[in-house]
């Protein structure tokens, strides 16, 4: 690069050029006054837990999961890969089941929350609760509260006529039996592999056999 008109550029010149640039572009912008950052939108929120009417002010990205566990105590919905795969957050909502992690407290105004805590209580148990217990369907029990949530909606899937993947005529009615309870609850999984006793507690409540 030594002819006319050819600009010679050393290595040297070249690290020292960008090592320059760099620090310039580091140093703050003079002149320019910070924004204070804003607090995050909050709105009230209202619906229905377990028969009690609730009312809370909540971030917009609040997710159910976290409005039941972290602002109204109730930790029996557990909280596991929070991405919607494993149905440990599992919670009924207007009669069906839906994984709370997934969903953000914002959506559901007006809307019916049931949870573990209004199924049954160790006095008088819910009749899925008292069946898991008998067959033992659960080890660390981690999954058990999505898991029972699970199981007694999908109960009431089967009884509306709600159609599965494992049906050979989607326009027949469904029945109870083991195929389709591992179709239903394939969305809840138990990492202690519990899944057979939890089928047996299930055909069990539904008054069903293997």
């Amino acid at each position: 690069m030594n002819g006319k008109g050819e600009l010679a550029v050393s290595r040297r010149g070249v690290i020292v050029g960008g090592t320059s640039a760099v620090a310039l572009a580091s140093l703050p912008a003079t002149g320019q006054e910070r924004v204070p950052a804003k607090a995050p939108a909050a709105i009230p929120v209202k619906f229905e837990v377990n028969g009690k009417p609730v009312e809370l002010t909540l971030d917009t990205r609040t997710t159910l999961l976290d409005a039941l566990r972290e602002h109204l105590k109730l930790t029996g919905t557990k909280k596991g890969c929070d991405h919607g795969q494993c149905g440990a957050c599992t919670v009924i909502v207007n009669g069906q089941r839906i994984n709370s992690c997934l969903s953000l407290a914002v959506q559901h105004q007006g809307d019916k929350v049931k949870t573990i805590e209004g199924l049954g209580t160790p006095e008088k148990l819910h009749p899925m609760q008292a069946a898991f217990i008998k067959h033992d369907g659960y080890q660390c029990g981690y999954c058990t509260p999505g898991q029972i949530c699970s199981a007694v909606a999908v109960l009431d899937e089967i009884r509306a006529g709600v159609p599965s993947h494992v049906q050979d005529d989607i326009t027949a009615r469904p029945s109870v039996n083991a195929d389709e309870l591992r179709e239903r609850m394939s969305g809840n999984i138990c990492r202690c592999g519990a899944y057979s006793n939890i089928a047996e507690a299930i055909l069990e409540t539904a008054g069903a056999k293997a």
